[in-house]
């Protein structure tokens, strides 16, 4: 798209942290922050914001910094948002009825128009607005309602037939929140969303807070730890 600078992977990541930092401090009032200032409540220093900022084409203003308005304008632009993105739930488990009844996803650019599964006693019943439709649909929908993103909640033995069936329907872009790696061609972006392992990462954070370490007690004779034990210090 002309005027769509290429930006790094690694700035693209951080998008979706300064926008939602920037959309804060506008409700608040606020109407310009400096790189300073919006490095700090993201962990980041002021100069790989100046530079992450510099990639998307806005370089700020000599003594007054970002004007917020602008720059999330800028950043909506970007990943699109301003115009909004089509998705669709595959899995109508707990999680994917939860996602359903999110009503935060169309004020942040996205609109969920389609839910399916493979369950014949769920085709057909609704979850809010959602009628469940039957994955031998999800080809036809994809096309007709202009769907881009899907976002998987299925079990994750059903994980990959359902990416492959977004595949090639023509889906770009897949939230995963089953608890697998899903295979899927470089011309699709996949994430994941692994709630165990955000929680394990949580639990090592408090130990590590709270000054508790872990102690790994090993035995010569063998390759591995044989137990660990947590002591504080």
């Amino acid at each position: 798209m002309a005027g769509t600078p290429r930006i790094p992977r690694p700035t693209a990541a951080r998008v979706s942290l300064y926008l939602r930092e920037l959309e804060r401090r506008l409700e608040r009032g606020e109407s310009t922050i400096r790189s300073r200032e919006l490095g700090h409540c993201l962990g980041l220093t002021d100069t790989q914001v100046r530079k992450d900022l510099g990639h998307i084409g806005h370089l700020g203003f000599p003594g007054v910094g970002y004007r917020i308005e602008d720059l999330i304008a800028r950043l909506r632009f970007l990943s699109g948002t301003d115009r909004g993105w089509r998705a669709a739930v595959v899995g109508v488990g707990n999680i994917g009825r939860a996602l359903l009844s999110y009503d935060r996803f169309e004020s942040e650019g996205f609109r969920i128009v389609a839910a399916f599964d493979s369950d014949p006693e769920k085709i057909g019943r609704h979850v809010g607005t959602h009628e469940i439709l039957p994955m031998e649909r999800l080809g036809e929908l994809v096309r007709e309602r202009g769907i881009r993103i899907a976002i998987v909640t299925t079990p994750p033995a059903a994980a990959q037939d359902a990416a492959d069936a977004l595949v090639e329907a023509g889906i770009s872009g897949i939230l995963n929140f089953a608890p697998c790696r899903l295979e899927v061609p470089p011309s699709v972006v996949s994430t994941e969303v692994d709630l165990g392992m955000s929680l394990l990462q949580l639990a090592l954070q408090v130990r590590l807070v709270n000054g508790e370490l872990l102690e790994i007690e090993e035995d010569p004779a063998r390759s591995g730890p044989v137990r660990a034990r947590s002591i504080r210090r």
